[in-house]
């Protein structure tokens, strides 16, 4: 930047020597020096919330991730995690402007560990890479081009850094090294030392915004799991689905008509699978790419009676859709002048920062679709790639650039479509290929075209850093095993998609494994009680409901506990817990949920700090250690804490619905005491917002003959809820 600097220096000074003479251009000269040189800027953090602090560095820009998202911070949630101190040295955090953007510094120590950083796919310690944070159809490499550029990052030792910023932020999670860094690294003579590394260590993450101004926050909790949940909870707190969007959804073929939507019902319900909704793809339009949003009768005659029909067998719809409008939709000329510069597939692109844009798509919306019963939408192709969509040189009548769009326009469109739902006092759950900070009260799901397996396992575990929900949808498979080993991932999501149209697979398609995939559907539903109550906690606490291995507290090696005759140094879990554990997580706070790939026989699985026990048995499975397990095609490895109480219901075909009274098996796992806070309300309305919900509990305790003994109680004044009936109880490994 300097040599830049000084070479610049020099042209000028040629040019206004040879042009206005030396006096007058050495004047220009001093002036644009001063321009030109980084300007520091005094960071003065002011607190905004229970352990959270913000900056405002420059001068911001009119649009931000916090503001598209539209959620307010959860202020009572933040209140209840308490106060923390500020978790960094102010006086190394540092950042200055120059050139018209922001540079940013912070600390790192040796040994610190980083997450988050958008959605990625390959690693879940991001420290020592490089990311430039950019909207976009994840294309294989974990460089910041993702469906959900977040940018920020949660640090091991208890605090996260977030830059709300729609630019493309580039961050050096550690990779640059100053000349003046107070922890320099060790300089090696490569010719003659071992030891040589062409990346050496960093003491400091560096931030590129580019742009005049930015606001930066700083997250601080005694854990990182506490940090997350303050990031989640100042961005609106997690979303509680409705109960039907926790069940099984199908997608069917493009040209589907209703009488095919009738007969994939049908054939599920012969089949006793459980389905929730379908998703109709593309040509449930009159055209699309783009599209008119407006339906086709040839193929859905009486949509509105249709709708209900599905409705009256427990089956929502959901709408496939992208949002660029078709000359052949009615609203077209009325929204050109409320478009983008550009089109895509020669549809407008809205720019939905205006309100009258906004409202054009709301009448459509609400009189086509959510007016006649429909639930959901999939928002498709919002995410890239370059060659197809805006360029980041078009312009939109409101202001924003083409980059900002790029970054925020996800966001807005699961905004609006949601709110239009909320209006009605209905709860939606959809799909979206593109998300960002901001969205975590939002009701969507990210999805996208990418299909490696393990790499979808990857991005269940980074997606709990940044505030995102992600499902590793089933499509289709080379192998029945390959099916299998999928189903039971997708069992375990934060939504069980099924999207095998294109090829026509059925979850029943492979016989030698029908009975295996329902069983794992089955034991999907029959979960519905914890899974539900673990997106409760998203919504009232924050905590994500799958969590990456690095969230479970404690989950670091600890030379105190036993684990054979190995020491500390050569210790298989003190290894284990240093590297990027991206092959499993947890489901909320007691089920590990460890998958199997196609072609393993066996896997290892890192068992943290604590007894955990086998789920299926009961059997005593390890503690702080790394066990190999050889589970078969049977069952997917789930492992559970010791005194954790597990809620299940019978299996069923659908969702719990309103007024329906469920039996209640709650199993105890282990040799602890244990209990369970168990979330319920409607399923359907936002009235658990104005304080509509029950909090059932139960204990599990030693009676005086040293036996087991569970404990029910529902507090009296609760409303809503009353999902549960008669309660039994399972003591496993018995």
């Amino acid at each position: 930047m300097n040599r830049t600097i000084l070479h610049l220096k020099t042209i000028f000074k040629m040019i206004f020597k040879t042009i206005l003479g030396n006096g007058m251009g050495m004047l220009i000269l001093l002036f644009m020096g001063q321009v030109l040189q980084a300007q520091p800027v005094s960071l003065q953090w002011q607190p905004v919330a229970p352990g959270v602090w913000k900056v405002q560095v420059g001068d911001p820009q009119p649009i931000d991730l916090l503001k598209a998202g539209g959620a307010a911070p959860r202020g009572e949630a933040l209140q209840k995690l308490g106060d923390r101190s500020f978790p960094l040295r102010p006086e190394a955090c540092y950042a200055e402007r120059q050139a018209g953007k922001i540079y940013l510094r912070f600390p790192l120590q040796k040994e610190e560990q980083l997450f988050g950083l958008g959605l990625n796919f390959k690693n879940v310690q991001q420290r020592g890479r490089i990311f430039n944070l950019h909207t976009d159809h994840y294309g294989g490499a974990d460089n910041g081009r993702t469906h959900a550029p977040v940018p920020f990052y949660v640090s091991d030792k208890g605090y996260g850094v977030f830059v709300n910023s729609a630019q493309y932020v580039t961050v050096y999670a550690g990779t640059g090294v100053r000349k003046d860094s107070p922890d320099p690294p060790r300089v090696y003579d490569r010719n003659t030392e071992p030891g040589w590394d062409p990346q050496p260590y960093s003491d400091a993450v560096e931030i590129l915004v580019p742009a005049s101004g930015a606001e930066v926050y700083i997250f601080a909790g005694k854990t990182t799991l506490e940090v997350v949940q303050r990031f989640n909870l100042y961005s609106g707190g997690g979303v509680l689905p409705p109960k039907w969007g926790l069940g099984f959804t199908q997608r069917v073929p493009s040209l589907s008509t209703a009488d095919d939507v009738r007969k994939e019902v049908a054939a599920f319900a012969k089949n006793k699978f459980p389905l929730d909704f379908i998703g109709l793809e593309p040509g449930w339009q009159s055209k699309s790419y783009p599209c008119t949003f407006e339906w086709d009768h040839t193929r859905f005659p009486d949509p509105e009676a249709f709708t209900r029909e599905m409705l009256g067998k427990g089956i929502r719809l959901n709408l496939w859709l992208n949002p660029y409008l078709s000359p052949a939709s009615s609203l077209y000329e009325k929204m050109k002048p409320l478009s983008g510069s550009h089109t895509v597939w020669n549809g407008l692109v809205p720019d939905v920062n205006l309100p009258e844009a906004a409202d054009l798509y709301k009448g459509l919306f609400v009189k086509q679709h959510i007016g006649i019963g429909v639930s959901g939408y999939k928002i498709d192709e919002i995410d890239g790639f370059d060659n197809w969509l805006w360029p980041d040189i078009a312009s939109f009548p409101s202001g924003v650039t083409g980059e900002q769009m790029r970054q925020v326009f996800g966001l807005e469109l699961q905004r609006l479509t949601s709110s239009w739902f909320r209006e009605r006092n209905t709860r939606t759950y959809g799909l979206a290929r593109a998300s960002n900070a901001g969205g975590v009260s939002l009701p969507y799901v990210i999805y996208d075209d990418y299909y490696d397996h393990r790499d979808f396992i990857t991005a269940l575990c980074n997606s709990s850093f940044i505030g995102v929900l992600w499902t590793p949808e089933v499509r289709k498979s080379g192998t029945a095993e390959e099916w299998l080993r999928r189903m039971q991932s997708v069992c375990f999501s934060p939504m069980a998609m099924i999207n095998a149209w294109a090829d026509g697979t059925k979850p029943w398609s492979y016989p030698e494994v029908a009975a295996q995939v329902s069983e794992v559907a089955m034991l999907r539903m029959q979960l519905f009680p914890y899974l539900y109550t673990s997106f409760a906690q998203y919504y009232f606490e924050g905590k994500p409901p799958v969590r990456a291995m690095n969230l479970v507290e404690g989950f670091s090696f600890d030379p105190t506990v036993s684990t054979g005759s190995l020491s500390s140094t050569d210790n298989p879990y003190a290894m284990a817990v240093k590297q990027d554990i991206k092959d499993q997580f947890m489901l909320g706070d007691d089920l590990l949920v460890a998958p199997m790939f196609a072609g393993d026989k066996k896997r290892k699985v890192v068992l943290p700090r604590g007894k955990w026990y086998d789920f299926y048995s009961g059997k005593y499975a390890g503690n702080a250690e790394v066990i190999e397990v050889e589970p078969g095609l049977d069952h997917i490895p789930l492992y559970v804490k010791d005194g954790a109480l597990i809620p299940m219901i019978p299996p069923v075909l659908h969702a719990p619905v309103k007024g329906e009274l469920l039996p209640l098996e709650i199993r105890h796992y282990g040799e602890a005491p244990g209990s369970l806070a168990l979330y319920d309300d409607d399923g359907e309305t936002f009235d658990y917002e104005k304080g509509a919900f029950t909090w059932y509990t139960f204990q599990v305790v030693k009676d005086r003959k040293n036996k087991w003994k569970g404990v029910a109680n529902l507090p009296k004044g609760q409303k809503g809820g009353g999902q549960y009936g008669a309660v039994s109880w399972k003591f496993m490994g018995e």
